[in-house]
């Protein structure tokens, strides 16, 4: 029974999947960098709201084949959100139990659309206290604890299976430069960016992958130093992405540059993104579009022509009370004047 079980639900995860078009490639015309070509992978169209609805796919599929989820177990994940949101959709199509561990501070709509999944929030007081919560949770419940800080990186097939990065390169064979120069990502389990740089040296490719770091997080300071023992005292603000501490995800060797982007640069390039595009879009979004003007920046100084690839990790409608916020924005982030003046001049 329990195989006939696991078996119906692989299925039912794998006719999900062939439901579901592959995400747009939207190309950005910017006249301040002629010769660089801007594209943004649009991850806010999967049926959940993001990126993480890839990951979410991987680690069921991974806890099904291991034989760790069964019928009835109850699924525990430490999330700030998005991750959270997907599980909660995979957990209601095998008709599991799901329990999402995240930081009191949790944007609203992300806790709204993961109880509209039929999953239930479980809060803590600081980011650093979700992976301990989770352990016990699990333990009590006899339950699986679905820890994507470890699994992101190994739960994905990161030498094609349309992943992320096959997927990229597919959607680029038409452009005028298929090969990106840049491919710009930033990180939360740290899963998407082992599995480009992976991609990468595989098809042995000249991409550079670029990785960008929100304020607060260590990823950054352990690229450089290589010490796994770093930790932060306070969560990044920038929902989805950064860590107080090493994630075992986190694959430092595939990456080949990382650049520290300031809150208030990521929350201001997110607004300016959204008056190029007409949509909202998230923080994270605004941190790697700033990654790459800073790369399409140098490019055109250089004198080179080429193409940039990043990604619109999900859509900004989550964020309506705090990053579209001013009120908040002034509260949390500070001024943004600085890089408004700045993306203004840069970008005419």
């Amino acid at each position: 029974m329990t195989k006939a079980w696991v078996n119906n639900a692989i299925s039912e995860i794998n006719a999900d999947y062939q439901r579901s078009a592959d995400t747009h490639l939207i190309r950005l015309t910017l006249p301040a960098f002629p010769g660089v070509q801007i594209y943004l992978k649009d991850e806010s169209t999967h049926p959940t709201g993001s990126l993480k609805h890839r990951l979410a796919r991987s680690l069921f599929l991974y806890g099904l084949c291991n034989g760790w989820i069964k019928e009835g177990t109850t699924i525990i994940e430490a999330s700030s959100g998005s991750t959270a949101v997907s599980e909660a959709y995979f957990a209601r199509l095998l008709g599991l139990p799901f329990i999402a561990v995240m930081p009191a501070c949790t944007a609203k709509r992300k806790i709204e659309q993961i109880t509209f999944y039929g999953g239930r929030c479980h809060f803590v007081d600081q980011a650093c206290e979700i992976y301990a919560a989770s352990e016990k949770l699990a333990h009590e419940l006899n339950g699986h604890y679905m820890d994507q800080f470890t699994y992101a990186e190994r739960a994905t097939d990161w030498r094609g299976n349309n992943n992320i990065a096959d997927s990229i390169y597919r959607q680029m064979t038409h452009e005028p430069h298929p090969i990106p120069d840049y491919i710009v990502m930033s990180a939360g389990t740290s899963g998407s960016s082992a599995t480009l740089g992976r991609y990468i040296r595989y098809q042995g490719h000249k991409t550079k992958l670029v990785v960008v770091d929100p304020e607060n997080s260590v990823f950054i300071d352990y690229w450089q130093q290589r010490d796994c023992g770093l930790t932060s005292p306070v969560g990044s603000r920038i929902e989805g992405i950064g860590r107080p501490r090493c994630e075992p995800s986190f694959i430092p060797d595939v990456i080949d540059d990382m650049m520290r982007v300031p809150d208030g640069a990521s929350v201001a390039t997110m607004l300016w993104l959204e008056k190029l595009l007409g949509r909202k879009v998230g923080a994270s979004t605004g941190t790697n579009m700033w990654g790459v003007l800073q790369l399409a920046e140098k490019m055109h100084r250089e004198g080179q022509h080429g193409s940039i690839v990043t990604l619109l990790c999900d859509s900004g409608e989550r964020y309506l009370e705090t990053y579209y916020n001013p009120r908040w924005v002034e509260e949390n982030i500070g001024s943004l004047h600085p890089w408004l003046d700045k993306l203004d001049t840069v970008c005419q």
